[in-house]
């Protein structure tokens, strides 16, 4: 589905967890492979959309106090009362391990052929609010065929801040009005689109495991919803 309004722009950015990445099934497995032995009964699937919606709740709030908290902190942090509240016993190290599987995040299966075929014609680059680190090692362990990388820590701000979209426009060399916003969230792509930004919304049902969990109805706000990647690239012409 694609809106009368849209134009080929020259250069995309991606939201990377949840939308290029597969990030539920990631961090369940990664759980299961260190505690479900011991807690078999455990519902993992509940136990990483808590972990999500923590680092939701953190990264929405704004420091008083003007420090950068990395990503990688935030999860971290909300993995200890987490655990806690669950009573799963992990040591030190096994949690350590388990924040770190948010760095390893698998693509969905149409991530890399439709990127493949963006790249063809268009700039990529990610837009995310993971840490830079996190977005590099993601793409590293996926082969995710970015030509940049741009994160929220590069600006400060946490999406859906303006300073983050205007930041990677900038770097770019680009206005707002040839980049296309591309992500599952659509109050990601409704933030860009208030600054000129294109915007494409891409639809994951299975973001949070579960169908009726996500919001994944097309909408003619957006100038593209698409079904997935390949689907985004079909609809460029690509």
């Amino acid at each position: 589905m694609t809106g009368a309004k849209v134009s080929r722009p020259a250069a995309l950015l991606f939201d990377v967890q949840g939308t290029a990445t597969d990030f539920h099934s990631t961090i369940r497995e990664a759980a299961r492979d260190l505690a479900g032995a011991r807690y078999p009964n455990e519902d993992w699937s509940a136990f990483v959309n808590d972990w999500r919606a923590g680092y939701f709740a953190e990264t929405s709030q704004r420091r008083d106090d003007g420090e950068w908290r990395s990503v990688a902190a935030v999860y971290r942090s909300t993995l200890n009362p987490l655990l806690d509240a669950r009573g799963i016993a992990l040591d030190l190290a096994q949690r350590d391990e388990l924040a770190r599987a948010w760095s390893r995040l698998r693509p969905w299966p149409d991530t890399v052929p439709g990127l493949l075929r963006l790249r063809e014609r268009f700039t990529l680059a990610t837009l995310s609010n993971a840490d830079v680190s996190a977005v590099v090692e993601i793409s590293r362990v996926g082969n995710l065929p970015w030509h940049a990388v741009f994160a929220a820590e590069m600006a400060g701000v946490f999406k859906p801040d303006p300073k983050i979209y205007l930041l990677a426009a900038r770097y770019l060399g680009l206005s707002p009005a040839d980049i296309m916003m591309v992500a599952s969230h659509k109050y990601d792509i409704r933030a860009a689109a208030g600054l000129g930004f294109r915007t494409a919304f891409v639809a994951r049902p299975w973001e949070y495991g579960d169908p009726a969990a996500a919001d994944a109805e097309f909408s003619e706000e957006f100038d593209i919803n698409a079904t997935d990647f390949e689907d985004l690239a079909r609809q460029l012409g690509c």
